[in-house]
């Protein structure tokens, strides 16, 4: 009887949903949106770019979680209407859930589809804070996966594109171009910072407009503390702060975060950093 409680615990434990704490949710609110796959994207994301997002970041994280001795499997979603993406992991099984309704959504744009990809493989490969079942905590919280997802994710994928070029038709804020034209010198990796901020505008208007919220705001930063690490959801304009905080970070994309140190591999406090920390709004530094 012990040995079947303690293998139905394990079970638990190495199979649960990520994207809110109690492994039950997705990248997004919950919410009963169903675009169906009739709806033509405003922004042109149709089948082919979705897949192409997707085959983009499996590309340089299939190789790094087999490298992990797991299997990576990406269910691609495309016909279901879900504005919604999700994390899971069963036993070795790494696994990431993207859906078509997302994809379609009005406020999503082909790069901040591919944010969201990155987040919910952060879950996987995100580092601390983490959260997860009882004996295995598995997955990055939700706003160290916002992070990981501009700090390591996209700077991987598209950092080698003409991001200069790409940045001429974006239109960034005036606070966005001056930050990370602040703290990056190099023409290319400033472009890359204001793209990947961009990016997060897109997703953290998405978050915002399914909890009412109105659109987020790079000049008007969640001001609030928390006392405590929040491991859910936090607002749409802390998420926001969080992914710029991360495309201002300047610290080198291929050094990998640690799943017990949240200093490694990040901007942090601990080391004096000035800009891209993470936002006080979900994180409760360690003294």
């Amino acid at each position: 009887m012990k040995k079947w409680i303690l293998g139905l615990v394990l079970a638990y434990s190495f199979s649960t949903l990520a994207c809110n704490i109690d492994g039950t949710g997705g990248f997004a609110p919950e919410n009963s949106l169903d675009i169906p796959s009739t709806h033509k994207s405003i922004n042109g994301i149709d089948e082919a770019v979705f897949n192409q997002v997707i085959d983009e970041i499996e590309a340089i994280y299939r190789p790094i979680v087999e490298g992990n001795g797991d299997k990576f499997t990406i269910n691609r979603k495309w016909s279901d209407g879900t504005v919604n993406a999700s994390a899971q992991r069963s036993g070795k099984n790494v696994i990431v859930n993207m859906y078509g309704g997302l994809a379609r959504h009005d406020l999503i744009t082909k790069d901040g589809f591919a944010l969201v990809m990155c987040h919910e493989v952060g879950h996987h490969l995100g580092g601390a804070p983490k959260v997860g079942g009882w004996f295995n905590k598995w997955a990055s919280n939700e706003g160290q996966s916002d992070y990981f997802a501009n700090l390591k994710c996209f700077r991987k994928v598209y950092g080698t594109e003409d991001n200069v070029t790409f940045i001429q038709n974006l239109n960034a804020p005036k606070v966005v171009t001056d930050n990370c034209n602040a703290v990056f010198t190099n023409e290319a990796d400033a472009a890359l910072c204001v793209r990947s901020a961009i990016a997060a505008k897109s997703t953290a208007d998405l978050l915002a407009s399914l909890r009412n919220a109105g659109e987020t705001d790079f000049t008007k930063p969640d001001t609030n503390e928390v006392s405590r690490t929040n491991n859910a959801h936090p607002e749409a304009q802390c998420r926001l702060d969080t992914y710029f905080a991360a495309a201002l970070c300047d610290v080198d994309m291929n050094i990998d975060v640690d799943n017990k140190d949240p200093n490694k591999g990040t901007c942090n406090r601990k080391d004096g950093d000035k800009e891209g920390l993470r936002s006080l709004c979900w994180y409760k530094p360690k003294n």
